[in-house]
């Protein structure tokens, strides 16, 4: 079969079997497929040989690029040995020697590690520790049952991680299905439902989060946060001092945190994890996404020893944590998740991204001048830009005029993938990018705006 061939009977398969994820699929078998066959580095390569930059790190995973040599060599030495052995009642040595280096770049205090999968199973885990915790810690904190969360959260697509979820594009239609949680206003300084303005409001949202905090507090397991960022909501920036005044709300009322740190962690804020922007230690933490460096399905949810010692007992007690999936551990993908460690260390990531984030703070600025730009929010190497069809008015497109996806897909023709959120353009390319393809993202990103949203006079 001949190359052209090839590529039309893949194109075919795809659109006969495969039921994409957070995708219309009206639209997708309307359109010609995007089909990626190979990486390297920053750039996607696809079945007809055309490269894109990787503007959204495969779906905020990829650390350091794709193929990358130091992590490629780790899985291939690792299937030498062994793909995968359980950890139901067995260890092996990759999930051991990750461990230590997951608690050694943790926010000092976390000091045990809970494998699994995803970041929606890491939250599930956090959920089911935070609920146990209380009804093993004694008869006083049975009621601690319930849990707070942020509108505009999204912690994953399990019925749990939904529950806690506050995205009603995402979440509403399965409601009947999930269990009640409490809500507080989520830091939407762009638009902030309690109408006040940043800085003057003196984080008027964290005083609202008190009130909820300090009434609920008795029936309240934990508190569930995104630091610093919320994500899927558009990249909603929190302003400076949220995060440590919910911190410190949650130790004053004997609520546990939990940090969702799934999409924040391993260096997309430009620290390894969010909560060190504000020296803050959660009780429960999960991560994923770029753990592996974007290799392998891997998470982990990380806890204080307050946590696991309320766990710890005879075995007639039924203290256990019934908890576990059979991939738990798997040796291929820590394996992975150490090299991708190692390589912030030996590579100097973390330092080496802050003249990076400077350049894109200081070339997002041009971005203010068009017409339809309402807001960029920037942490890091996570931005979002918010579209408006009346910047004075900061009214929005309406769903049906997709100004999203038109802008992605005008991306796609200059060499460039990136995914939206709704009326935001979502940017977070690996870390490992150069300044030539940094400043190549941006100048496609400003031209496709502009394009799609002030197209010239006929």
């Amino acid at each position: 079969m001949n190359q052209k061939k090839r590529n039309k009977k893949f194109e075919e398969l795809d659109k006969r079997y495969i039921w994409h994820p957070f995708t219309q699929m009206k639209d997708w078998l309307d359109d010609a497929p995007l089909i990626i066959e190979k990486g390297k580095g920053s750039y996607l390569i696809d079945i007809y040989g055309k490269k894109y930059l990787d503007g959204v790190s495969s779906l905020w995973v990829t650390v350091h690029g794709h193929r990358k040599k130091e992590i490629d060599t780790a899985v291939k030495k690792q299937i030498d040995k062994i793909a995968h052995s359980t950890l139901l009642g067995l260890s092996n040595v990759p999930a051991i020697i990750l461990s230590e280096k997951l608690i050694k770049i943790a926010p000092k205090g976390l000091s045990k590690v809970f494998y699994s999968d995803s970041g929606s199973t890491a939250v599930e885990i956090a959920l089911k520790m935070a609920f146990q915790y209380w009804q093993q810690k004694g008869t006083e904190y049975k009621n601690k049952t319930k849990f707070i969360s942020l509108y505009n959260a999204y912690h994953g697509d399990t019925i749990g991680s939904v529950s806690v979820g506050g995205i009603d594009l995402f979440h509403q239609i399965y409601k009947p299905l999930l269990f009640d949680t409490y809500k507080i206003e989520s830091p939407y300084c762009y638009r902030c439902s309690l109408k006040k303005t940043y800085p003057d409001c003196h984080l008027e949202c964290a005083d609202y989060a008190k009130s909820v905090i300090k009434k609920l507090a008795d029936n309240t397991a934990a508190l569930i946060i995104e630091p610093i960022v919320q994500g899927a909501a558009g990249m909603l920036v929190a302003p400076d001092g949220y995060l440590k005044k919910i911190r410190e709300l949650c130790s004053k009322y004997n609520i546990l945190m939990i940090a969702d740190e799934v999409a924040t962690g391993f260096g997309r804020t430009g620290k390894m994890f969010a909560c060190e922007h504000e020296g803050v230690l959660p009780d429960i933490m999960a991560v994923a996404k770029g753990i592996t460096g974007g290799y392998l399905p891997l998470a982990a949810t990380l806890v204080t020893d307050e946590i696991f010692n309320a766990f710890y007992g005879e075995y007639k007690d039924l203290k256990t944590f019934f908890h576990g999936h059979t991939y738990t551990g798997n040796p291929l993908a820590c394996a992975a998740a150490i090299a991708n460690i190692d390589l912030f260390k030996k590579e100097r990531t973390l330092q080496k991204l802050q003249p990076k984030i400077k350049y894109m703070t200081k070339r997002l600025k041009e971005l203010e001048d068009l017409n339809h730009v309402g807001d960029i929010r920037q942490k890091g190497f996570m931005v979002g830009i918010e579209l408006v069809k009346d910047k004075g008015t900061k009214e929005p497109y309406l769903l049906e005029e997709k100004i999203g996806i038109k802008i992605i897909k005008e991306a796609r023709k200059h060499g460039l993938i990136i995914r939206p959120l709704g009326n935001v353009i979502v940017l977070m390319p690996p870390l490992s990018i150069k300044i030539e393809e940094l400043k190549r993202l941006l100048e496609i990103v400003y031209i496709c705006i502009r394009e799609v949203t002030e197209p010239r006079l006929q």
